[in-house]
């Protein structure tokens, strides 16, 4: 299937309200082009600088997320454009944020990233610390930041018994954080092997690269 026909594909298939993030790293502009003039507007980038180049280039109606770790020091490449972050996992980086944000007159909206994966090298906050995160206290000093959900990576596994319960443990972190703090209205988890399973336990934004551009690039 051409790329055309694999977005068109997942368009039809999420549920409504759910966003596709085309997840577009290592690819090049002319490929990602194919993506666009098929309708996609959000893309998903996990490098800083390579996300910065392809926003030159491409047109701005798009809407980037970042998608991988985030260095402080590189901030302050993507604050004047940069849509969503999803990967934001410490009171530091989103003061950062904050402080990159306001230079620009704007407010980035981001994810508070959860460690559900077993694997020791994943990112992400406990639940007591994205609590933290969440207090009143701290938000009122970051007026430049808004925090619109959480994210989430599952084990690299095959095992599917795993994965669920790792989506079903965030899923209910959100529903329970929600209830205190209702603008938490996105719920990002699954990518192109375990989206169905995301989207069975709530997922409302899924990751989706190689089904849609190939496998990826390695420089």
């Amino acid at each position: 299937m051409s790329i055309s026909e694999n977005i068109e594909k997942y368009q039809n298939a999420l549920p409504e309200n759910t966003t596709l993030v085309a997840v577009s790293k290592t690819k090049p502009v002319p490929i990602l082009m194919q993506a666009y003039e098929a309708g996609q507007r959000v893309f998903g980038e996990n490098k800083i600088q390579e996300m910065v180049s392809k926003w030159e280039e491409m047109p701005k109606d798009i809407q980037w997320h970042m998608i991988g770790h985030v260095q402080t020091n590189k901030v302050k490449y993507m604050a004047p454009f940069v849509d969503l972050i999803h990967t934001v996992d410490s009171l530091k980086l989103l003061k950062e944020i904050n402080k990159q944000a306001a230079k620009h007159q704007r407010v980035i909206k981001c994810l508070l990233q959860i460690k559900i994966a077993k694997e020791e090298h994943k990112f992400g906050l406990h639940q007591t610390d994205a609590w933290q995160l969440l207090a009143k206290d701290i938000q009122d000093t970051l007026p430049h930041v808004s925090i619109v959900g959480l994210m989430g990576m599952a084990s690299f596994t095959d095992d599917k018994t795993q994965i669920e319960t790792e989506f079903k443990t965030l899923s209910n972190l959100h529903q329970k954080f929600i209830k205190q703090h209702p603008q938490l209205t996105i719920l990002s988890m699954g990518m192109s092997g375990d989206y169905t399973l995301a989207l069975d336990h709530g997922s409302t934004m899924v990751r989706i690269g190689s089904s849609i551009f190939g496998a990826r690039n390695y420089n």
